[in-house]
């Protein structure tokens, strides 16, 4: 019985698959451009990619303080995470790219640099910004570093331009939120049009990538928050004060 229950769990997970992956990518291709308004702008951000056809953020709390969370940013590589790796080998296999590409040593902004992005901005222990022109419809995607100066006015056609923001920020003093900001433009007509219909079929994995990546961020922080707790050990507790006598 158990048996059969899983079999036709899984049927119905892969109906949902094949049913739901077209409604999505009919909703995201009808909604591309239409971006809604920010609560708060990120004016660093914006020196670089201040109009842009796709925005997401994605971010999480984290029960560790926020240098510990910058920390896992820079120490957590994007294999880390076998959700990750899974969509990327997908990916690849769709897209008819033969080969599997190794992975970059290092965490997050590192492996971005290895394959190509350019850091636009940072603020230590805070924020870094990374950017790249590239077109992602390719099987064998290239990324190209435009210089910081150069980035925003980059208008070459048949272009994508992507800026991903990684930040962190302190809530209270053991907390913080690790946090990614994406946004997206082309450069022409026939960029927008064929980005249009690869951000319908893949954004869904995409998206995930982001989460992922975030929850690796996430147990790396609190794994090494934890670890430090460990070492320090309990809190001793101070000794009971006693009462002073008066002397007559």
């Amino acid at each position: 019985m158990r048996t059969k229950t899983l079999v036709r769990v899984g049927v119905v997970a892969a109906a949902a698959v094949v049913l739901g992956w077209p409604a999505w990518a009919a909703v995201v291709w009808a909604r591309y451009g239409h971006v809604g308004r920010q609560t708060i702008r990120d004016r660093l951000v914006d020196r670089y990619l201040p109009a842009y056809e796709v925005s997401e953020t994605h971010e999480t709390r984290v029960e560790a303080p926020a240098a510990l969370t910058y920390a896992a940013t820079t120490a957590t590589g994007l294999e880390a995470s076998p959700v990750v790796r899974a969509i990327i080998r997908t990916r690849e296999r769709l897209l008819g790219v033969r080969g599997a590409h190794p992975w970059p040593p290092g965490g997050i902004p590192a492996q971005l640099q290895a394959w190509g992005w350019g850091a636009l901005a940072e603020e230590p222990g805070r924020v870094v910004i990374l950017g790249a022109v590239t077109q992602p419809w390719e099987g064998d995607v290239q990324f190209s570093a435009i210089s910081p100066d150069g980035f925003a006015a980059f208008n070459d056609p048949g272009f994508v331009k992507i800026v991903v923001a990684i930040s962190v920020e302190s809530v209270g003093l053991d907390s913080s939120t690790a946090r990614v900001h994406t946004r997206v433009a082309t450069t022409d007509a026939t960029a927008r049009a064929r980005f249009r219909r690869y951000w319908a079929a893949f954004s869904p994995g995409i998206l995930l990538i982001r989460r992922a990546t975030l929850h690796e961020v996430k147990r790396e922080a609190e794994r090494r928050n934890t670890g430090i707790a460990d070492e320090r050990g309990p809190r001793s507790s101070s000794p009971p004060r006693q009462q002073a006598r008066s002397a007559r």
